[in-house]
């Protein structure tokens, strides 16, 4: 029995019993959701401003496909350019403490022993642990940027995952509002009810996904949504009664 509990603390990373924790630090997730968001929300607006303003079936297509790439591209290229901005200053702190544990290991040392000690650890205990973990510098490294930076240096998002994560799920949120109209369903209102149900299906996902009631995500997202159309739409409206 030992040795089949053994296996399976093996295989999951965990003894057997324990619970299990989503990856939160893989940097998908946030430009994934925020990509979607955007690009139904950014659509639509570009949709019914234009439509508001009284432009044909070809100029609506025209517009939305040109500010699906567009903005696909440009969440791509800010969402590569801010992680890896991120994780070059991150990079740097972490060198820069590295420096430290090479030049001043004592001092290190003692600061390690003292971060454990406002952990609530013994005296003893902290400084024979702060002893034992700075005898292996990498770890140690490890354990001062932890505590001292908040963050793991071996599990920084990477920028190539967060674009790619930005682009292809802008260009899904930017697509729905177009559907009708690709389809031929040249209809303004229909192609509003579509990013409507997507911008609550959406919202409503993310909040069960972060154990929050689906209502909530979902009446969010659409009052977030309906606010941006309705004020592009209006400016639609006042640009061709003017013009």
């Amino acid at each position: 029995m030992a040795t089949e509990n053994r296996a399976r603390a093996d295989a999951h990373g965990h003894p057997e019993g324990g619970h299990h924790h989503r990856d939160v630090s893989g940097g998908w997730l946030r430009p994934a959701v925020f990509g979607a968001m955007d690009g139904l929300v950014t659509n639509v607006s570009l949709i019914a401003g234009v439509g508001g303003g009284g432009a044909n079936s070809h100029t609506i297509v025209l517009t939305g496909l040109a500010g699906l790439a567009a903005g696909a591209c440009s969440m791509a290229a800010g969402e590569f350019v801010s992680v890896s901005s991120q994780n070059e200053l991150i990079q740097a702190e972490v060198d820069k403490e590295r420096l430290e544990l090479e030049h001043n290991a004592a001092a290190e040392q003692a600061e390690l022993a003292a971060m454990l000690r406002h952990r609530g650890v013994s005296a003893a205990t902290a400084r024979q642990a702060a002893a034992e973990i700075s005898a292996h510098p990498e770890k140690a490294l490890a354990v001062h940027a932890l505590e001292e930076l908040g963050i793991n240096p071996g599990e920084l998002p990477s920028p190539l995952v967060a674009a790619g994560a930005s682009l292809a799920s802008f260009a899904v949120g930017a697509l729905i509002p177009l559907i009708p109209y690709l389809g031929g369903l040249h209809v303004l209102g229909f192609a509003l009810g579509l990013a409507g149900v997507a911008a609550v299906a959406g919202g409503g996902m993310v909040a069960r996904l972060t154990a929050r009631p689906f209502w909530r995500g979902a009446l969010r997202q659409l009052l977030l949504a309906a606010g941006a159309t309705g004020i592009t739409y209006l400016i639609g409206i006042l640009i061709h009664q003017v013009s």
